[in-house]
């Protein structure tokens, strides 16, 4: 019998976009060595995105928003890079490796910005690209970062991601580092960066998705049973302040 079709996200049907559906880990398997770390493919609830970037506004990151680059780590189908595109970011970049997810996503884009470019009253898109590419492997842009997680690995993986970041991240023969935040999702493994002297934890709390959202969430949990719905994810929110720092950024939320 056939699997039944995942009920479609309202994002998907005002955008005719494809970015609905769950699925699990063991769906997801490349060959790439940390297959066994990966989690299951979800979109973000788009007002969950947008509030948190709200939030992340109000921490006063040193720079305007133009001057960063929102780069979405385990991008899946793409929906968190179109709705940060809608926001004036310098750009909008996407990494994921699953290369079924990496076809899926980029014809997203392509519809995306055809759909934008035929609507003379629509406001520009933020420019935007997608990697099919490991994350341990990508160079992050030489701009002021937002990273974007939605818990798309374990612990293991998170670890390596932050080292690199750290690394690439350091200032160079004087040079200052360009500044980098880093927004989490379903924040299942935020004791990782807790311990880390080096990214300090601004935010932590739930995050409510709006009425539309937490409707299509319920529908799509439904078809399965490894998952329920509340209405709200868990969400982080962490500055990269470098080991030395001796300000700390105030916390606009926190919760222990």
């Amino acid at each position: 019998m056939p699997a039944p079709t995942p009920p479609q996200h309202p994002f998907d049907q005002i955008h005719g976009v494809e970015t609905s559906g769950l699925i699990a880990a063991g769906n997801l398997t490349t060959g790439h060595p940390n297959d066994a770390h990966v989690t299951a493919y979800y979109g973000v609830a788009p007002s969950i995105l947008r509030t948190l970037i709200n939030l992340w506004r109000d921490t006063n990151p040193p720079h305007p928003i133009h001057h960063y680059s929102f780069v979405d780590i385990g991008a899946g189908k793409g929906r968190a890079m179109l709705v940060a595109s809608e926001l004036p970011f310098h750009q909008i970049i996407g990494i994921e490796l699953n290369p079924t997810l990496a076809d899926t996503a980029q014809l997203n884009l392509e519809h995306w910005r055809a759909t934008n470019a035929a609507d003379s009253t629509a406001p520009p898109l933020a420019p935007i690209r997608l990697l099919e590419q490991d994350a341990l492997t990508f160079d992050f842009p030489r701009t002021p970062t937002l990273a974007f997680l939605f818990h798309p690995f374990e612990a293991p993986v998170l670890k390596l991601l932050l080292r690199r970041i750290e690394a690439q991240f350091t200032p160079r023969r004087g040079t200052p580092a360009p500044a980098f935040d880093l927004l989490y999702v379903n924040s299942e493994c935020r004791a990782v960066l807790d311990r880390l002297p080096a990214f300090t934890r601004l935010f932590l709390g739930p995050v409510a998705m709006s009425p539309e959202d937490h409707a299509a969430d319920l529908a799509a949990i439904a078809q399965q049973k490894e998952y329920g719905s509340t209405g709200d994810e868990e969400c982080a929110i962490y500055r990269l302040t470098g080991r030395s720092a001796t300000l700390t950024p105030k916390p606009i939320h926190q919760i222990k």
